[in-house]
């Protein structure tokens, strides 16, 4: 039977005893007569001791296992496990199998009551001391990430690490990589498009050989992680609601969202972005510029949150009055379904009541509800509806853009303290003279808050002459499944289906 050295080390540090050492001092260990005995050295260099699965701690118990040890010897305890449940058990393994455990750092003897209270006291530190690591890292972590340093991971397409100083802090920072960059707003202005699709995308960016520079190229996947990426956007006040209206912990002051630097999303990596709670992440403001315009990366991402919503019901395209049209004998929704094919092999969609097939309460319409009929039908009521009407647009010019967001932030800063300032009244602390001076404070924000929306309202609205005037109906008539959908989410209430097949269409408007 050997006798087995083990030595394991985390990290290499330079004021760390390295595992060499720490054989060292368990060979000194040995006893006069031990010397001529076999000795097994086992090293585990760069294994936390906060797991068992060590390639060569799990080598030395199979040999424990095997009856082919009867002593192991470290240098200190906590080389072992810095887990005590860990611990104990190996600990209850070594005497079943009647291994002897000595530390060179540590006197005891497992042997007796005593010493193996004494070394279950000793990991109960030991456990402590690697509580207070992992959580002094993740304060550190999480302050230098506040601090708008990068902290690491996969270099995001668009741009490379350069060598920075920021809060007297030498770090890396990100800087674009003009090609790439361009790639990049590329993407982002064409998902912004209307009825382009992420499989559109891919195909317009192979046609025209806008590949990735390096490693593989573009997939569905990797598009739609780039575009959900605030690291490119020119963050300002609007990128700020977006994610302070979803619970997002913002770790950066809102007077920085100017529309210059771009953005990083920290948390959970299982974090679901489906749910409308975002509390379990956190977004910090970067020091390196925006490639995008907060507008159009707003646009990208309720595209991709609407797409993901409408789930199925887009991917199979039943209808795009689907979730509308309803039973008037019962109330029950009307959901299409798919006839089998004709004799000329084509297959036609026709609306049928629930209350008819699932509930059995109700006769449903005396006729065939064709889908396509019922479209065309609507479609030419929704385009009368738009008749004569013009919607007028601008687009703002750069100094506009900058002023309005400008007041934005100020607007939201007056939220933000009158929320403060309702906390304070809520909380009961005030006397007589500071509850007046609150309601003082009060209405100077109120009367402040309406003199900068005031000027926000007037400087969105386009002067006389300026404007771009659309026409709706022309614009209803050329529109794609996607667009006649969402408007006819915005237009139409619920479409009624009597037992004679009429018709009768409430309208949101």
């Amino acid at each position: 039977m050997a006798i087995v050295l083990y030595a394991r080390k985390s990290v290499e540090r330079e004021n760390s005893i390295s595992c060499e050492t720490q054989l060292e001092y368990c060979r000194s260990m040995l006893r006069p007569g031990e010397q001529n005995e076999k000795v097994i050295p086992i090293v585990d260099n760069g294994f936390s001791g906060g797991s068992v699965r060590r390639q060569g701690f799990q080598r030395m118990m199979k040999l424990i296992r095997q009856g082919r040890a009867r002593k192991v010897v470290v240098y200190k305890l906590d080389r072992i496990s810095r887990s005590l449940s860990d611990f104990v058990g190996i600990l209850q393994e070594f005497k079943e199998y009647g291994v002897e455990f000595v530390s060179s750092q540590e006197s005891f003897d497992t042997s007796s009551p005593y010493g193996e209270m004494l070394v279950k006291l000793l990991m109960v530190f030991a456990e402590f001391e690697r509580a207070s690591i992992i959580s002094r890292v993740a304060q550190a972590y999480a302050h230098r990430s506040e601090m708008g340093l990068y902290m690491g991971g996969r270099r995001p397409y668009g741009f490379e690490l350069v060598p920075a100083v920021i809060h007297n802090v030498k770090t890396r920072a990100l800087s674009p990589i003009p090609s790439e960059a361009e790639r990049v707003k590329t993407i982002f202005r064409l998902y912004a498009q209307e009825g382009v699709s992420l499989r559109q995308l891919l195909k317009i960016l192979a046609a025209e050989d806008k590949e990735p520079s390096q490693g593989s190229g573009w997939t569905t996947a990797k598009l739609s992680a780039l575009l959900k990426n605030p690291i490119y956007v020119k963050a300002d006040s609007d990128v700020y609601d977006y994610y302070h209206n979803r619970g997002t912990p913002i770790a950066a002051d809102l007077s920085r969202f100017t529309g210059e630097y771009g953005a990083r999303l920290y948390g959970r990596t299982r974090h679901n972005p489906a749910s409308p709670d975002w509390s379990d992440m956190k977004l910090v403001l970067l020091s390196h510029p925006g490639l995008v315009e907060a507008d159009v990366w707003l646009k990208c991402q309720q595209k991709l949150e609407r797409n993901k919503q409408l789930g199925n019901s887009l991917s199979n395209r039943t209808s795009w009055l689907a979730g509308k049209v309803y039973c008037a004998g019962c109330g029950h929704a009307m959901t299409t379904i798919k006839g089998k094919p004709n004799k000329a092999g084509q297959v036609r969609r026709y609306f049928h009541c629930t209350g008819k097939t699932h509930k059995r309460t109700c006769a449903g319409p005396g006729m065939t509800v064709y889908a396509e009929d019922l479209e065309g039908m609507v479609h030419d009521c929704i385009a009368q509806k738009l008749s004569g009407l013009r919607a007028v647009s601008r687009p703002p010019g750069r100094a506009e853009a900058s002023e309005a967001n400008s007041l934005k932030l100020r607007v939201r800063a007056i939220e933000k303290a009158e929320q403060q300032l309702v906390d304070a009244i809520l909380s009961g602390g005030l006397n007589q003279d500071l509850l007046a001076l609150a309601n003082q404070r009060a209405a100077r924000l109120r009367q402040d808050k309406q003199t900068w929306s005031q000027r926000l309202s007037r400087l969105q609205s386009p002067p006389p002459g300026a404007e771009e005037a659309v026409d709706l109906a022309k614009a209803w008539r050329a529109a794609g499944y996607c667009r006649k959908k969402a408007a006819a989410g915005l237009l139409i209430h619920k479409i009624l289906m009597d037992s004679s097949g009429g018709v009768k269409i409430w309208w949101n408007l």
